[in-house]
């Protein structure tokens, strides 16, 4: 890839207290890169997901981010306001679960409208019509506008929090297992419909779970960590048909042998 990197991880390190969350994690990722970060619970791959989203602070290292017009900050320096509006604007964030991520007391299509409001729309008429399209878009009926998140499945929650989250064309995307805790013929079309909206969107992606099936299906670079460190990382064809490191090769072995 020629363009340059979207965000840059420098020695990322977090440790509560006395134990370690990850240690020196460093890497990059360019626009429209789609890296997995994968391990088992407790490998670090939550905690380096809330360093590189603001959402926890770094004992040691730093995240850097390049902006719109061009320029590469420290996310650690910007003030409270900016940080705010890249939250809102230039990034989203798909949590495992959907009513962590969506507001259950306001309709299908304020959940999404509100996003749009973040970034300065007023018309009620165009964010209506923009918020009816993004629920097409991720197969939830037009009469369901105006429902409560409450009356909707898992996967329908699921997709409205996608929804919600890319109608502002973000440029970076977390995800925090989004296929966790659905049944499999829901993840199956959950995860067809995230990689299509993906390579629509040009999305760069850090997404985290313990499913090499999903990150084979949706990244192009993979990170295995184990125990807060980075133990191999690569393209993924090559990290999940070649492991080096033996823990990726008992990782790889387990879900070929369930």
């Amino acid at each position: 890839m020629h363009e340059e990197p979207l965000l840059i991880a420098d020695g990322l390190t977090r440790y509560y207290g006395a134990r370690l969350g990850c240690r020196e994690v460093s890497f990059t990722l360019h626009p429209g890169e789609v890296l997995a970060v994968v391990g088992e619970s407790g490998s670090g791959k939550s905690t380096l997901l809330g360093l590189l989203s603001t959402e926890l602070e770094p004992s040691a290292g730093r995240v850097r981010y390049r902006m719109r017009d061009g320029s590469l900050r420290d996310l650690a320096e910007l003030s409270e306001p900016e940080r705010r509006l890249l939250l809102r604007t230039d990034w989203g964030f798909v949590r495992q679960s959907p009513e962590a991520g969506l507001r259950m007391a306001v309709s299908a299509g304020a959940n999404v409208g509100e996003r749009l409001m973040a970034v300065g729309w007023r018309h009620y008429g165009a964010i209506r019509h923009a918020a009816g399209d993004w629920l097409a878009r991720v197969e939830i009926a037009a009469d369901r506008i105006d429902d409560s998140p409450k009356t909707f499945s898992g996967g329908m929650r699921q997709r409205l929090q996608i929804a919600r989250n890319l109608v502002t064309q973000p440029r970076l995307v977390f995800m925090d297992e989004p296929t966790g805790g659905l049944d499999v013929s829901v993840q199956a079309r959950l995860l067809d419909l995230i990689r299509q909206l993906v390579a629509d969107l040009g999305l760069a992606v850090v997404i985290v779970t313990h499913d090499l099936a999903v990150a084979r299906l949706l990244s192009h670079r993979i990170m295995v960590m184990k125990e807060g460190r980075v133990i191999e990382d690569g393209l993924t064809d090559q990290v999940l048909d070649d492991p080096r490191a033996a823990y990726t090769q008992l990782l790889v072995s387990s879900v070929l042998q369930s």
